[in-house]
């Protein structure tokens, strides 16, 4: 058995920060964690909606407060930010063919948006209905 010790690099905590492809990465991924977060905020309404009326308007209210309505906009600022940084990903993850021939990655992305912009105002249709 070797005595030698094995070679570890030190890696600084900003590496990510030293090239703009690291960051955008980083960025997205941490993304990740505030969509989490948003949807677990849209779950516990739905429960609070279970409760009734007086336990809902309780939620409503707390999501009026000033650090809620901020902490809203960065949550909806990230989840764009992750939604694009997707759509840009889509080509490499469905490598799509049709009739023998490799799908151009621009209509790719541009039937993600398509779709998201149906489905937005589909869900703006349905709640101010």
């Amino acid at each position: 058995m070797s005595k030698r010790n094995p070679y570890i690099r030190k890696l600084p905590m900003d590496w990510w920060m030293k090239q703009l492809f690291y960051t955008k990465y980083m960025i997205r991924e941490g993304s990740s964690v505030f969509v989490t977060l948003y949807s677990l905020i849209l779950a516990w309404g739905v429960f609070r909606l279970s409760q009734g009326e007086v336990a809902f308007n309780g939620w409503l209210d707390a999501l009026q407060s000033p650090f809620a309505i901020l902490l809203h906009i960065i949550m909806l600022i990230l989840a764009l930010y992750h939604t694009i940084t997707w759509f840009s990903l889509a080509p490499k993850a469905a490598d799509l063919w049709v009739k023998g021939k490799k799908l151009d990655e621009k209509v790719i992305i541009a039937a993600h948006y398509c779709t998201f912009v149906v489905v937005t105002v589909f869900c703006l249709l349905i709640i101010t209905l």
